[in-house]
């Protein structure tokens, strides 16, 4: 099994809920690290964790995002980490892939699935061998314990219930240390 290094240029952990019941809110965490391993005999075997600092949210406005990170939502001094760990993939050879595993928002752990395509290898032109994958998941905020929400006049709910993440990551081979 092989590590492979995540490629923070070419990787984007981004998330989308319901406004109003009329329009979505997209966003992404900008500060994420992962332990990515590859077994490309047995891609089953593979497995993945990631760490995202909750605070690094960015929805491209300040006062939205300082009430995603506020207790109300995310409450990021107190739980300033997102976690999560694979515990199954599978890769049928069509391409897909799952990623089975156990996501952690403040305090709070629940089994999710992130499903979608993978790419892959390939070589860069400087010789580097990467893989890439673009996977996404639809989550409960309310499971996790982001409860806040605000009645409409008319009916519905400010923020919606489900949030769905998307992530593209690329992740290039480690190139091994000569002894």
């Amino acid at each position: 099994m092989a590590t492979w290094n995540l490629d923070r240029a070419h990787t984007e952990v981004g998330f989308s809920v319901r406004h109003m019941m009329v329009s979505t809110v997209r966003g992404r965490f900008t500060d994420f690290e992962a332990n990515v391993h590859i077994d490309e005999e047995h891609p089953d075997a593979s497995r993945v964790g990631a760490v995202i600092q909750a605070a690094s949210l960015d929805t491209g406005a300040e006062d939205r995002d300082a009430h995603l990170r506020s207790p109300d939502f995310f409450d990021v001094e107190q739980y300033p980490e997102i976690r999560f760990e694979s515990t199954r993939v599978t890769q049928p050879k069509d391409g897909r892939v799952s990623v089975e595993g156990n996501l952690t928002i403040k305090d709070v752990t629940r089994p999710v699935t992130l499903q979608g395509e993978f790419h892959g290898p390939a070589t860069s032109p400087w010789g580097q061998r990467a893989v890439g994958f673009e996977l996404t998941a639809e989550l409960d905020r309310e499971a996790f314990g982001l409860t806040w929400n605000q009645a409409l006049e008319a009916g519905g709910v400010l923020v919606g219930k489900t949030v769905k993440l998307q992530i593209g990551a690329e992740v290039n081979a480690a190139v091994e240390a000569l002894t």
